[in-house]
Order: structure tokens, then sequence, then C-alpha cells
């Protein structure tokens, strides 16, 4: 079943509370959004709370992608809140359902970013990533390419310290090309 995506939702309490109950989980089964598992809703509730006020406030962009009313895949167009950085931006909580994992909504929520991006005049996209994950063999597999690490910036515990990935998507070009589904 695909996706239907939805840019700029209305942020309703019933939203808010899907999306950090989505985060939960994405962490909870061993993704990399910021958090560690295992991880309660009280603890992400107050990350959440400053990335929703960015959204309400401006200037990010929500894209929430729905399997019927039910919100499977979300992910962030953050601005650079920076002149010279206008015309790129960054995709943050890049999150897939993970009951949901294998039907290819991560590959139609790239696309529908990549999408997005040109839509709305940005030259660029931008994701870091955890290591130790193989996540940026997914985004390479999308046309991002590798353009920095950050060696062992991220510690997830105690003598397990993983290099930050940055990865980069030139939408001026072809972007993404055509790839088998695979999150």
């Amino acid at each position: 079943m695909s996706l239907r995506f939805v840019l700029d939702p209305e942020l309703t309490l019933e939203l808010r509370e899907q999306i950090v109950r989505l985060w939960v989980d994405v962490t909870n089964a061993g993704g990399a959004v910021g958090f560690v598992a295992p991880v309660t809703v009280a603890e992400v509730r107050p990350v959440a709370e400053a990335t929703f006020a960015d959204l309400v406030d401006g200037p990010d962009r929500l894209l929430v992608g729905y399997d019927g009313t039910r919100p499977v895949a979300v992910l962030v167009l953050a601005d650079n809140r920076f002149h010279l950085k206008a015309h790129w931006c960054v995709l943050k909580r890049v999150m897939v359902h993970p009951d949901t994992q294998g039907r290819g909504h991560g590959l139609a929520l790239m696309r529908e970013a990549e999408r997005l991006g040109r839509k709305l005049g940005r030259e660029a996209l931008h994701v870091t990533v955890r290591g130790g994950l193989g996540l940026e063999l997914f985004y390479a597999r999308l046309g991002y390419r590798e353009v920095g690490r950050l060696p062992g910036a991220l510690r997830v515990a105690p003598g397990d310290d993983r290099d930050e990935i940055l990865m980069w998507l030139d939408l001026t070009t072809g972007g993404c090309p055509d790839a088998a589904p695979t999150a």
C-alpha cells in the first residue's frame, strides 16, 4: 500500500501524540533518531515539543506519510536559519514505523522529501546518520553521498562512540536513482 503524504499537517494534540509514540517505537526498535533504546514517552516528549515549536512557529516543515489515517513515516525539513545556507535544508527525525518496515515506506518518504525540496527551491538536502547501523548504505542507494564523518561524535553508551556521518543529495542533478524498496 502506498503512503499518502501531507506537508505541514495541522499539529493537533492527537498528531503530536502519534508522532511522539512513533518516535518511541522507532527508537526502541533500534532506530537512530536522537535517542538510544530503551526510551519512554516522557523522555522523548521534551525533544518532540521543541521540534513541534519550530514547526508551528517556523521555519521548519513537517512531512507525514499516512497509511490510511495512521502516521507511519515522518521527517522534518529543517531550515538552516542562516541566509548563506538558504539554498539547502537538513532532513531531521527521519522515521518509519518499525511494523511497516520492508514495504518501501522509507524509500517513498525520501523520494517525497526530494520532490518537495525541489518544489521549495532547494538545491540540496543534507542528513546525518549514526555510524555502525549501515544507514549510510540506504542513503547512498538513494543518491546521497558521504561528504564527511565526525569520528566518535555520538556517545550511545560508555565505551560505545559512533561516527556521525554527513550525507548530501545534490538536487540540481538527477537525484534519487531508481532503488529497490529497502526500508
